[in-house]
């Protein structure tokens, strides 16, 4: 049991990663999670107000099952395979947090300074949630894809494109982190 609840270390993880991206290859399949915004769009009538959305959702419907697999897995995973342990970031950074006002820091992948029901419905919570939610779905429409799409499927077709994207992931989560955070909280 202790190796389903162990984090699997990379010489595991990454070629698991590769034989799925193979198996996508070979099938003509396009690994992306953001996709999946443009086909429930697409599958709720969207393609009725704006022609972007005038696509055929069954050629992506494996990929909602794919979202869906996501959902379960961590559920599963945070209810039953995470142990009851703090999680395992650096005192400097369980430190730097603490300064900014997660009084949990380092006990819970979600502080709930930020995804706690009463955050959210307050007026700072509820801002930011919605402000990032705006960010995030602009950003992977914009670049073509999101973080997952292109750091996994685009470099490993070896995409320019993908490699920019990723690069500008970086600089804009180095930004977040030691600008627009320390100024939010």
């Amino acid at each position: 049991m202790d190796f389903i609840l162990d984090p699997w270390p990379w010489y595991v993880a990454g070629p698991l990663i590769t034989f799925v991206m193979f198996l996508l290859f070979y099938f003509g399949k396009k690994f992306g999670v953001s996709t999946n915004l443009e086909t429930i769009c697409s599958l709720g009538g969207a393609g009725k107000f704006n022609d972007f959305f005038k696509t055929d959702w069954k050629k992506n419907s494996w990929n909602l099952l794919f979202v869906v697999g996501l959902i379960i897995g961590g559920f599963i995973s945070s209810q039953w395979l995470t142990p009851n342990e703090t999680v395992a970031i650096s005192q400097q950074t369980i430190q730097d947090l603490s300064d900014l006002g997660f009084q949990n820091a380092g006990a819970q992948y979600l502080p709930d300074e930020i995804f706690s029901i009463e955050t959210m419905f307050s007026l700072k919570g509820f801002l930011i949630l919605l402000i990032a939610g705006i960010l995030v779905g602009f950003g992977s429409r914009y670049a073509g894809g999101c973080t997952s799409g292109h750091a996994i499927t685009g470099l490993s077709n070896l995409e320019i494109p993908s490699l920019i994207s990723v690069i500008g992931f970086f600089i804009g989560g180095l930004i977040m982190t030691w600008l627009l955070l320390p100024l939010i909280f």
